[in-house]
């Protein structure tokens, strides 16, 4: 398997086998694409969460002049920009310059599924207290082929997405009852 590179992507965006909107050119690197922070963010309302429930969430709006997030408290954002993909595998990584302020853009979920459209939903932690602001370039999505024969995505869980999505594990409890 191996990994585009930016020219790549581009090439594939062009025979539209990679959707990713809005693209600028400008953002493109030599093996990956800069995508941005949205202008809200969720909290989690309660302290204990129970995967079992529903989790009850507070949205957040990050204004023009930043937002300061706290250390121990998980933010879930969205990309400004929707992707899409059924060729490659896309993968999503903080980039160096957010990392070397002790901010972690997704703390275990940066592996995507061929076939997935939709926002990215971020997993941002921080190590000590950062202000964020909206539409920053805050993590890149770079793309793997593929080896073999697959099966696209197909989940209804989170697929065609529009917002921030918080944990939707619940729906399994439900249906293995």
């Amino acid at each position: 398997m191996m990994i585009l590179s930016g020219l790549e992507i581009a090439h594939q965006i062009e025979l539209g086998r990679i959707t990713i909107d809005p693209f600028d050119p400008e953002r493109l690197n030599p093996n990956s694409y800069n995508l941005r922070l949205a202008n809200k963010l969720l909290v989690y309302d309660s302290p204990v969460l129970d995967m079992r429930n529903e989790p009850v969430c507070t949205q957040l709006v990050i204004p023009e002049s930043g937002l300061l997030l706290t250390p121990g408290e998980l933010y879930l954002g969205r990309t400004v920009e929707r992707t899409k993909t059924d060729r490659f595998v896309p993968m999503l990584e903080g980039r160096s310059s957010i990392g070397r302020l002790g901010l972690a853009i997704h703390v275990t979920a940066g592996f995507g599924d061929i076939g997935f459209t939709g926002f990215w939903t971020l997993e941002i932690y921080c190590l000590k207290p950062v202000r964020v602001y909206p539409n920053v370039e805050i993590c890149q999505i770079y793309y793997h082929t593929i080896l073999g024969d697959y099966q696209p995505y197909s989940s209804g869980k989170y697929q065609d997405n529009s917002g921030i999505q918080p944990s939707l594990l619940f729906h399994e409890f439900k249906e293995n009852l």
